[in-house]
């Protein structure tokens, strides 16, 4: 499989090091970015540089995807010169960003028309998992088409699992990025609250994290409220999207309406700051 050609649109924050896992693995691997300044980080350490997804699926077999949103996606793949402008066939496209899972469905029709493969995988983790190959994988598509790339998804992730059909693992990411949003609203109140009762923050993560309630998420977003570090590992504005794209394909829950109300309000001033930043929305 380490002979694939592989292609890689989108270098952000979570695409960088990601990319860099198949780089590193031994992969051939063609980058295209909108900004190409980008770029030269991959260049440098061997990879061929695209000057448009047209041009990149012409010299891959497999194309990994990973930027924002449905507006992105809209553009790499039906742009002028996207990847549907070509007439390239037998192509496998994995889409591993966070997006509606109406956008995948579309997407694996149109590919389907030309002869291609699409695939669903976002991940769950964030910048420190991409740079470890740590990230967990929820795909859905094609079972066969799973299976041929998953030593591929396997050297970015410590799991990837095929959760259903196309854009399963769209929604499956939606279920966990509503989760995580709990989780960090719950933490902020819980700390707001003890604030108020003059309870240190450090005393009370000491407690949450030798108790049954501890967790990696809890630790590192508890010490980002003690040393007030807001510097965005995952910005508060995609949480945010993503709870906006939850709630159109239903999220309708006590729970889920609370984090939802609580995380629009939050990205009109913190959208910028790490998703723990919405202590600062909680304290008002």
């Amino acid at each position: 499989m380490n002979n694939t050609k592989i292609g890689w649109i989108g270098l952000g924050k979570m695409g960088i090091p990601m990319s860099v896992q198949l780089i590193k693995a031994g992969f051939a691997v063609t980058v295209f970015n909108r900004s190409k300044e980008k770029e030269r980080e991959l260049k440098e350490m061997g990879s061929e540089i695209a000057s448009t997804p047209a041009e990149l699926i012409q010299q891959v077999e497999v194309i990994i995807i990973m930027v924002s949103d449905d507006i992105a996606i809209d553009a790499i793949f039906k742009g002028e010169n996207g990847l549907l402008s070509t007439s390239s066939s037998d192509k496998i496209i994995i889409n591993m960003s966070t997006v509606s899972p109406g956008i995948s469905r579309r997407m694996a029709d149109l590919c389907a028309k030309q002869g291609n493969s699409y695939l669903d995988a976002p991940v769950s983790g964030s910048v420190k998992q991409a740079e470890g190959g740590q990230l967990v994988i929820m795909a859905g598509g094609n079972n066969q088409i799973f299976e041929k790339v998953k030593p591929i998804l396997d050297k970015m992730g410590k799991l990837a699992l095929r959760v259903g059909e196309s854009s399963a693992g769209n929604t499956a990411k939606l279920a966990v990025n509503t989760l995580l949003a709990i989780h960090a609203q719950g933490l902020a109140e819980a700390i707001v609250f003890a604030n108020k009762n003059g309870i240190a923050t450090e005393d009370l993560m000491t407690i949450i994290n030798n108790s049954a309630l501890g967790n990696v998420f809890g630790k590192i977003k508890g010490e980002a409220i003690i040393k007030e570090n807001y510097q965005a590992a995952f910005a508060l504005k995609h949480i945010a999207k993503d709870l906006r794209l939850a709630k159109a394909e239903g999220l309708d829950t006590p729970l889920g309406d609370s984090v939802y109300q609580t995380f629009q309000k939050a990205e009109l001033a913190f959208g910028e700051e790490d998703i723990i930043s919405v202590i600062k929305q909680i304290k008002g």
